[in-house]
Parts: C-alpha cells; sequence; structure tokens
C-alpha cells in the first residue's frame, strides 16, 4: 500500500496538472505502474465534432483526429512511448494526415529524474504536453497555442525531467532538439509550418527548450522557452540567400507563462507568449515569406462544475468562458507588408459533460473578431468569392474520449 502511495505521488508530481481527475494507462505507464500487469500498454484518445458557420449558413462535420497509444516496459528503469495519429478520418488529395505524435525511450534515472530521447514533446504552454481532449474545454484545442505555440510541438531530440529535493512542487526540465525551417516561417501561420516533427529533420541547426513547473496549494505556474536556429543550410548556401546557418543561425525565441487554479468546482486558466524572430527581414528577403519580428498571444478561461455539490459529483457538467487574443504580425520588418487580418480576438462559451471518467459531450459558441485583410496581399481574387467580414459566430457540438 505504501508503495502505491508513493507511485501515485510521484504521478501526480511529474504528469498531470494540480488535482487533475483523469488517468490514461499512458500516465500510468509514465509514472512507473504497469496497469493489469502487462508490460505492452494500449491506449488512446480522440475527438469528433459538429460546427456551424453563421456567416455563410453552412455547417461541416468531422472525425477530428483519432490516436493510438502503445508502451512498452521493457524493466523497471526503461519503457517506450509512441502514438501515432489520423486526422481527419483519412488522408486523400483533400487532406488528413497519419503522424506520430511522440516516439521515445524513457529511462528513469532515480525516483525523481529521468531522460527521455526520441520524438519528444517538450514542456511548453498548457496543452502542448498534455493535450488529451477530455483535460480541456470547448471542441478546439486553444487557439494562442495552435497559432503562436505550434502545438502539438514534437521534435527529435532529447529532454532531461526532474523536480527539486529542497523546494516540495518546484519541477523542471531542459531539452535538445533540432531547430525549426526558416522556409516554413510565413506571416500567415507564424512558426507553426516551420516543425519538421521527426520527418527528415536538419540536424545542422539545434534548439533549447527549458521549463520550471511549481505546484502550491490549488495552483500550477509555470514558464518555459524555446531558442533555436532556423537554417540547416550549408554555409554556401545560406550565404547566398543572406541568412546565418550554424546550430544557432537565424534564430527564433518564443517564451511562455501560464497559470492554473483549480478548487470546489472552479477551474481558472491563464497563458501568455510572446514568439521573436529577429531576422525576419532576412526571412523575406530569402523566400518572399512575409514573415514578422515578432507576434503574440493571451488566453484566460474560468470554469465552473455545475454538478460539484450534488449527489452526481461523481459526473461533471462545467460551463465555461474563455477569451482569446493573438496577433501574427505584432511587429513587421521594413520588407514586410502588415495584414490586420491576423489581429485576432475570441470569445467561446459553452458546456463540457462528463457522465464517466474519459468522455466528453462539448458544445461551444465562439464569436471571432479579425482585422481587415491588406487588399495588396490577395492576388488574383475569384470574382464569385463571398466578400470577408471581419466578424463571425460558430457553433459546435461534439463528443471525445481519452483511455
Amino acid at each position: 500500500m505504501k508503495l502505491l502511495i508513493n507511485l501515485c505521488a510521484l504521478l501526480c508530481l511529474f504528469v498531470l496538472p494540480a488535482r487533475a481527475q483523469f488517468l490514461t494507462r499512458e500516465d500510468s505507464l509514465n509514472a512507473g505502474l504497469t496497469p493489469n500487469g502487462k508490460n505492452v500498454i494500449l491506449s488512446g484518445y480522440g475527438e469528433a465534432k459538429y460546427s456551424y458557420d453563421e456567416n455563410y449558413k453552412t455547417a461541416t462535420a468531422s472525425l477530428t483526429r483519432n490516436v493510438l497509444f502503445v508502451g512498452y516496459r521493457f524493466n523497471s528503469k526503461i519503457t517506450f512511448f509512441s502514438e501515432i495519429e489520423i486526422e481527419n478520418a483519412k488522408v486523400d488529395a483533400n487532406g488528413g494526415e497519419i503522424a506520430l505524435e511522440q516516439c521515445l525511450l524513457k529511462f528513469d534515472l532515480n525516483r525523481k529524474h529521468s531522460l527521455f530521447a526520441g520524438l519528444i514533446i517538450p514542456r511548453i504552454g498548457v496543452l502542448n504536453e498534455k493535450h488529451l481532449p477530455t483535460t480541456f474545454n470547448g471542441n478546439d484545442r486553444h487557439i494562442v497555442e495552435r497559432m503562436i505555440i505550434p502545438s502539438t510541438w514534437r521534435e527529435l531530440g532529447v529532454g532531461y525531467y526532474g523536480s527539486s529535493n529542497f523546494i516540495p512542487g518546484l519541477n523542471w526540465s531542459v531539452g535538445l532538439m533540432n531547430g525549426l525551417n526558416s522556409e516554413g516561417i510565413v506571416g500567415s501561420s507564424g512558426i507553426r509550418d516551420a516543425r519538421y516533427e521527426g520527418r527528415n529533420a536538419s540536424a545542422s541547426n539545434m534548439a533549447t527548450t527549458a521549463s520550471l513547473l511549481y505546484y502550491f496549494s490549488d495552483f500550477r505556474f509555470q514558464i518555459s522557452g524555446y531558442y533555436g536556429g532556423s537554417v540547416g543550410l550549408t554555409p554556401r548556401a545560406a550565404d547566398s540567400l543572406g541568412l546565418d546557418s550554424g546550430p544557432f543561425g537565424t534564430p527564433v525565441t518564443l517564451g511562455e507563462a501560464n497559470i492554473q487554479y483549480r478548487k470546489n468546482g472552479i477551474t481558472i486558466k491563464g497563458l501568455g507568449t510572446v514568439v521573436s524572430i529577429k531576422d525576419a527581414e532576412k526571412l523575406n528577403t530569402a523566400y518572399a515569406s512575409n514573415a514578422a519580428e515578432s507576434m503574440y498571444g493571451y488566453m484566460v478561461e474560468v470554469g465552473y462544475n455545475l454538478l460539484e455539490s450534488t449527489k452526481w459529483k461523481n459526473k461533471q457538467l462545467t460551463i465555461f468562458s474563455r477569451y482569446e487574443a493573438l496577433d501574427l504580425m505584432n511587429s513587421i520588418p521594413e520588407n514586410g507588408i502588415d495584414d490586420d487580418l491576423y489581429n485576432q480576438k475570441y470569445l467561446i462559451i459553452g458546456l463540457t459533460y462528463m457522465p464517466m471518467r474519459g468522455v466528453a459531450v462539448k458544445f461551444d459558441c465562439t464569436h471571432v473578431e479579425t482585422g481587415d485583410p491588406n487588399p495588396n496581399l490577395i492576388f488574383n481574387p475569384s470574382p464569385n468569392a463571398p466578400a470577408y467580414l471581419p466578424k463571425n459566430n460558430f457553433y459546435q457540438l461534439g463528443i471525445a474520449y481519452s483511455f
């Protein structure tokens, strides 16, 4: 019994947010447990949704993703983790994706320190590391953590995770992985399309990540950062484009801080993040990508479980509201063209019903406001294209599961 209590405490310390309520088999494996006494562990998650666009009076339905986790415990010190994801049900000329979200080995050095190696997911933001659809409100992941922090952000590298022997509740991580691809840094999507995600990644340019995570009472505090080069070309090829090569040449810097609070059915989340690309002018000269020098985003969410003080408190019916704001073109270089379309604000309100652990039914309404698109960036406009409206509403109903 004492061993079980220690292992559960270790799980809460390393893996889950404060007072988290949902454990998967992957969580148990990460904590050093072997569910059902098996060395091979199967787990997974997924989500599907119906979405109605008020401006265009159209609707779509899609199986957003289904992810299968396979893990294997070699011995008490070495564990294998892998996840394969299918997005939008199938892959063809119209889209969809099959990809590995993680594929790594974990080496437990001792009770408080672990080393990860392979396709790793760094601890950045609220959702990048722990993004099960049953752990967040709304049918979509936080917009700021998709457009500014390019979640799910995974690259090839090594990560070192530990907890303090002197300050209870203090955890930290450091990592070294391949950098980004400068050719994918564009004004309309920030650094999202610059990820390699384990496919033919350049190892000539590198990146470092680090985080501090602290639990205190009902609070969870975190700060994290990223700094890495984005040009993996030979020095001659990089010079011909006017870019700096080398491990940290043409760098990208990202910083974020977030806080979470949970008590008596009340949940509060807040996050802020900034990205800096100091050589954006060089990128625009090389690739005509209209990259910005800086971008930012922030979000605040408040939720309350309406069943917290009832006889059905083993279930959840959470009403929530989230406000998000971001600007992908906060500052632009002299050779950039500002586009107010990417100065965006979102208000999301909705309900999340969880009849049991690992199953959720979600409804949300999203109000979107953006700036007007720059006409100088619209080439060969279609005469049949409807006029762009800077305000819109979306209504979504979906399901989510994790096990």
